[in-house]
């Protein structure tokens, strides 16, 4: 293309600059902005800090991966796993140690994605994957519970209403999303009617000045690394965790793509800029996500940036109004998304049936595990472990070895086929017939496929033993990259050696 023709061409559009989507991301980004609020005091209370941390949290950590962020449209805010992770720290020494440990949690977050922890999740199960779906579920509705227990009748007449709205309005018009619609008017009506039920104002109080800019007041010195570091590890760890999980769930969704190394050092650099604005940190949050990817429709950043942008308006601005919000209405927010968040195909008898029992087992540990701890990273970590041991167990079963005598009786060929590694060659040992075997054996492993020490060494113990009865052994037909690996190791795997 001529250098002319090129400068003649019109730059292209953003994705989000046409009339439809601008209206669709700016809504739900309000709507995503509503439901933090209460999220954040929440979060705030566990790490036994001032709501505004959890509130300025959610604001930067929202605007920062707008732009450095690697899935459009998902939201990162103050959270509940990195809150339990903090809390500890601010119990023994204070809000000035926790916003050091979110900034080195950040650094920490932003060397891991130098050195491609992303592509660790290529080994995520799919059952793994579906029991996080799942608890994440269950955790976003139990979450619930304590604004409708111990309440006047009135919550659950609201609670109904905000529920019928949200499934009835879009059979109607998808125009306005149905849960900005079910919190406004429950709003409007209980100021209205005036109905004294709890409302977010009753969760904390909310800032009524813009976060600044400062350096956590801890001395910097040894000490204080000893106290933080691990804290920031778990911060970091964490927050990739639920981030990595929830940025692939949102790819399913939205049958697209996301970089992951540049949401896990996107997700670094909000936290640093979380901590030296007075934030406890975050990472990605599922519900709200969802809120953003399925209730609202948004695709792009600008819901993202919108949402943060939204949220400072909201309550620095706004926070009488938004004081007068209902709880009730946004848990029927958050309880039309777990009823949308979880996989109901998963648990239908016809697939329970059709599903191998290994597979049942790591959704049903991944579920348990976090439920019972509220931590996502947990649940994901004893799911993959529970994945990794049985199918360990279940190739292990899969290695052959059959003997066949020669005609004349003078030499034995035993054909071994499958994958030889830790959890079957530990077996392989014991399927020969030493004592019964001619002077001359030949083990074929064309078959097969040898991929680490363990086996190289169980080869050689088998050689070992034919060796004292004076059998000569002779291993035909490894693959190259078998042969290899037992040439560099075979005769190094003993002490004496």
């Amino acid at each position: 293309m001529s250098l002319p023709a090129a400068l003649s061409r019109r730059p292209s559009r953003p994705s989000w600059a046409s009339p439809r989507v601008l209206r669709t991301e700016t809504l739900s980004g309000l709507m995503v902005a509503l439901a933090l609020i209460p999220e954040a005091i929440s979060f705030s209370i566990i790490a036994g800090v001032d709501p505004r941390v959890g509130l300025f949290a959610s604001f930067t950590m929202a605007v920062t991966i707008a732009f450095t962020g690697g899935r459009p449209a998902m939201i990162s805010a103050a959270t509940g796993a990195v809150a339990l992770v903090v809390a500890p720290l601010v119990r023994e020494h204070g809000l000035p140690y926790l916003l050091a440990a979110v900034i080195l949690g950040g650094v920490l977050q932003v060397l891991l994605a130098a050195v491609g922890v992303a592509r660790l999740m290529r080994f995520l199960p799919r059952s793994v994957m579906v029991g996080f779906v799942n608890a994440l579920a269950i955790l976003i509705f139990s979450a619930q519970l304590p604004y409708l227990v111990n309440v006047p009748w009135t919550v659950y007449a609201l609670l109904a209403a905000g529920l019928a709205v949200m499934v009835g309005l879009p059979r109607l018009t998808t125009v306005v999303p149905a849960p900005l619609v079910a919190v406004v008017v429950l709003t409007a009506f209980t100021v209205a009617a005036g109905l004294v039920v709890p409302n977010v104002g009753d969760q904390g109080a909310l800032p009524d000045s813009l976060p600044v800019f400062g350096l956590p007041g801890v001395p910097l010195d040894l000490t204080t690394l000893q106290i933080v570091a691990p804290y920031a590890l778990a911060v970091a760890l964490v927050g990739l965790i639920e981030s990595l999980m929830t940025a692939k769930l949102v790819d399913e969704v939205t049958d697209t793509r996301s970089d992951k190394t540049r949401e896990s050092w996107g997700q670094g650099v909000a936290n640093i800029v979380t901590g030296f604005f007075g934030g406890m940190g975050g990472c990605a949050m599922i519900g709200q996500t969802m809120i953003n990817v399925k209730a609202g429709g948004a695709r792009t950043r600008l819901s993202t940036f919108l949402a943060g942008v939204f949220l400072l308006v909201l309550v620095v601005a706004l926070g009488d109004i938004v004081a007068l919000i209902p709880m009730a209405a946004l848990a029927g927010v958050m309880i039309m998304v777990s009823v949308g968040t979880f996989d109901w195909h998963s648990i239908r008898p016809a697939t329970l049936r059709r599903m191998p029992r290994s597979e049942t087992t790591v959704m049903l540990s991944t579920v348990a595990v976090t439920v019972l701890t509220h931590n996502l990273a947990y649940g994901v970590g004893v799911g993959v472990l529970v994945a990794m041991v049985l199918f360990a167990r279940r190739v292990a079963h899969l290695v052959e070895v059959t003997g066949v005598l020669d005609p004349d009786g003078t030499r034995k060929i035993y054909r071994v086929s499958g994958q030889l590694f830790f959890a079957s060659s530990n077996d392989l040992v014991s399927a020969f017939d030493y004592a019964g075997d001619p002077a001359d054996v030949v083990i074929d492993l064309s078959a097969a496929h040898v991929w680490d020490a363990s086996t190289v060494a169980a080869l050689e113990a088998i050689t070992t033993r034919y060796a004292a009865r004076g059998t000569t052994v002779t291993i035909v037909g490894m693959n190259e990259n078998s042969r290899q690996r037992h040439d560099a190791l075979a005769g190094h795997l003993s002490g004496s050696h």
